[in-house]
């Protein structure tokens, strides 16, 4: 008998749903809602897009329409789910003015999220833009390419927030970046590296206003200055990249939300209404260093919640539980490149966990190497449990790109390796690449007190 799997949302978990359910399961039809008119806009690849790097805007995304040609398989584009009748096993749908109730066996949720507007007077004034989805897009890179935009004004310093203020930059304009935050990347970054970031963007032209709140967007029909507490920031084009919040209003009564809105999951990632599953973006995720859950916005993690959910999807109780994740990214940022994972000081405040830092500084390849020859200052946090050692979180950062180093960083937390372990890991030495003990065996030994290679 063929079973039903309804998805709500194209994003990530959306469309690595429908390629786990082809992949593993004959016996299903699966139906995929997406209430936008444009399928899987990669966000995340909007930087590319506005410095014109990619092939066409149409093109900046996972999958379409028309994608599956499996005759199982219905993705359908301006289809809004309003509801979950969880009694009657069916969600609700809106098309072209039209109501009708689609059946379900399992419900997929990855409703994802919106960012936020800031609740201040002017915020609907012409040229207050959004960073976010297709439409929004084509927007900005048509007022960056208009030369009568002098003044672009970014509201937020986090990755977004920042992949605006560069691409602004290269467009000529006068670059401003205001945040309520005294660092910036204030999130994912410690204050060494953070200020390091400051100082790029300092250096390539970019305006910071930090700890500073707004308070107004002033002007006649169109945006014409942003005013903080002491002065008014000549703007033309503003664009707001001020935090997220999970797509779930239409969830509230029928689905179990935290307060600020995020769906919760077991660690099965099943909702409070049976059959119904969540992942993605609007999802609180299990973090692996921290030990408890916490919302975590990224594609990896979207991915590894739909392939484990689609897996276990008709099991009466899964074999496993979801794993969890470390959180981990990464960014370019003029000249610097940086990868992070698992949680820092600023991260372990917020959850109370008591947690050291280590901080190291070197180089990337043998000191007689040039720097010309990509043998660049290369910088190293390592964040570690006071009593065993254990390794939680880690970034490395440089203007070489050492972001791979990352991805170990990742696997060393996964796999609960201690500084002593990564001081001994063996890896390969090449003087085109590194050193005789390579960059996280040093930044370890660093950790452990030794004498410095």
């Amino acid at each position: 008998m063929t079973k039903k799997i309804v998805i709500v949302g194209a994003s990530h978990g959306g469309h690595q749903a429908i390629i786990e359910s082809l992949n593993r399961y004959e016996d299903v039809d699966v139906t995929l809602f997406e209430a936008g008119d444009f399928i899987s806009f990669m966000s995340c690849g909007m930087q590319l897009y506005l410095e014109n790097k990619v092939t066409d805007v149409d093109d900046v995304r996972n999958f379409s329409e028309d994608t599956f040609k499996e005759k199982n398989v219905h993705v359908l584009s301006n289809h809004l789910v309003t509801k979950i009748n969880s009694d009657q096993k069916t969600v609700t749908v809106e098309n072209d003015g039209k109501s009708k109730d689609v059946s379900y066996d399992k419900l997929i949720l990855s409703s994802g999220v919106t960012p936020n507007t800031l609740p201040v007077p002017g915020a609907d004034l012409d040229n207050v833009f959004l960073m976010r989805g297709k439409d929004w897009a084509t927007k900005i890179k048509s007022q960056l390419e208009d030369e009568s935009i002098k003044n672009v004004t970014i509201i937020g310093a986090g990755y977004i927030g920042i992949e605006a203020a560069e691409v602004s930059k290269k467009y000529g304009k006068n670059v401003t970046i205001i945040d309520h935050n005294e660092h910036v990347l204030g999130t994912y970054l410690d204050y060494e590296l953070s200020d390091l970031i400051k100082d790029e963007l300092i250096s390539n032209g970019i305006n910071l206003e930090l700890s500073a709140n707004v308070e107004a967007f002033n002007g006649n029909g169109s945006v014409e200055s942003v005013k903080i507490s002491d002065k008014e920031i000549p703007s033309d084009l503003v664009i707001q990249a001020a935090g997220i919040k999970p797509n779930t209003e239409w969830l509230k009564g029928i689905i179990n939300l935290d307060n600020h809105g995020f769906i919760e999951t077991d660690e099965y990632l099943r909702t409070n209404v049976p059959d119904v599953y969540a992942v993605g973006d609007a999802t609180l995720v299990y973090s692996i260093p921290a030990q408890e859950k916490m919302p975590i916005a990224l594609a990896t993690v979207a991915r590894r919640q739909a392939r484990y959910v689609v897996k276990h999807l008709f099991e009466k109780l899964p074999t496993e539980s979801f794993k969890g994740v470390n959180g981990s990214s990464a960014l370019s940022v003029f000249d610097y490149h940086f990868a992070t994972t698992g949680i820092n000081e600023i991260s372990a405040n917020k959850i109370n966990q008591k947690i050291n830092s280590n901080f190291y500084k070197g180089k990337l390849r043998p000191s007689y190497v040039a720097e010309s020859e990509n043998n660049q200052e290369v910088y190293v946090e390592l964040n570690y449990l006071p009593q065993t050692h254990q390794i939680v979180g880690g970034t490395v950062l440089s203007k070489g790109d050492v972001t791979a180093h990352g991805n170990t960083l990742s696997l060393a937390i996964s796999n609960k390796m201690t500084l002593e372990d990564l001081a001994d890991t063996d890896f390969f030495f090449q003087p085109g690449f590194d050193r005789q003990w390579s960059l996280l065996n040093l930044a370890a030994q660093n950790a452990l007190g030794e004498y410095k290679f």
